[in-house]
């Protein structure tokens, strides 16, 4: 059974959850996701729980490669504001920091009782990250990407695909397990230092990360390998992104990453349904 420990409590991940996406940024890709406000925070928290969340991920900058990558002091700035309404308001929430700062994420984990660090950077931006989360004793997302947002798209070069990434998170495990960090969340980072192909193509393998055994997080909400291949937008990736978290949760995922949760829990509900008769009937 796979479960990370949050505050002292096993979150049990042998049934996939979802965790809501709340983007306190003005430059997220997805427009409709972007919350600054006090009032805008608290409906947008209010309606991942409603709708069946288990954590809130705050993102306090934008990762997209057109966007500007601030310091870990602007970054806390809009945190803080958004993290100091949450407690006072959602106290009892599970909340993970999407952050590639050790300053940001001691900050938030201390100050602010954040549970798990996300870090798309898997420790190459600033590192620091991994003794810091090690210290920290919270759970961390360990993600896929080559450089940094700004020049990840320019670094979709592989040898071999899924080889590759495979031996990445190999190497990353280990230096954090020999510094004491028990849970340890893969994220294959989609969208992030890859083609729309190459993102089909990790989609495609994702049953092989069964591997490492750890718990699998799958974050494709709207990006860009669906609306590029469709032909559309953003606003209009909903159906896309509820067709790839189905196949992610037949495959192994334990955490969904998304904006739409309704959706995600339902696609959950009825996958788990099935399985469920299908067992019955073997």
């Amino acid at each position: 059974m796979k479960t990370i420990n949050i505050k002292g409590e096993l979150l049990d991940l042998s049934h996939p959850i979802v965790m809501g996406i709340l983007n306190i940024t003005p430059d997220s890709f997805y427009e409709g996701s972007r919350k600054q406000t006090e009032e805008q925070i608290i409906l947008r928290v209010n309606e991942i729980l409603s709708q069946g969340g288990k954590i809130i991920d705050i993102g306090g900058q934008s990762t997209s490669p057109s966007s500007t990558m601030l310091t870990s002091e602007e970054e806390m700035e809009r945190l803080g504001f958004a993290l100091k309404v949450i407690n006072r308001e959602f106290a009892d929430s599970i909340l993970s920091v999407d952050t590639f700062y050790s300053n940001t994420a001691r900050r938030c984990v201390e100050e602010y009782g954040v549970a798990i660090i996300n870090d798309i950077s898997g420790g190459e931006i600033d590192k620091n990250m991994f003794e810091t989360v090690a210290d920290l004793k919270v759970p961390y997302i360990l993600m896929h990407m080559r450089g940094t947002p700004q020049t990840m798209q320019k670094q979709t070069k592989y040898d071999n695909l899924i080889q590759d990434i495979f031996y990445y998170f190999s190497q990353k495990i280990a230096e954090l397990h020999l510094l004491g960090v028990n849970d340890v969340i893969i994220d294959p980072g989609f969208g992030f230092s890859k083609t729309v192909k190459q993102n089909y193509e990790l989609m495609a393998s994702l049953k092989g990360f069964d591997i490492f055994d750890l718990p699998l997080l799958v974050g494709i909400s709207r990006k860009s390998m669906i609306y590029n291949l469709l032909g559309i937008n953003p606003t209009e990736s909903l159906n896309g992104t509820t067709v790839l978290n189905t196949f992610a949760i037949q495959n192994g995922a334990n955490i969904l990453r998304v904006h739409d949760v309704r959706e995600a829990v339902e696609s959950i509900q009825i996958i788990e349904t099935l399985d469920n008769l299908s067992k019955g009937l073997c």
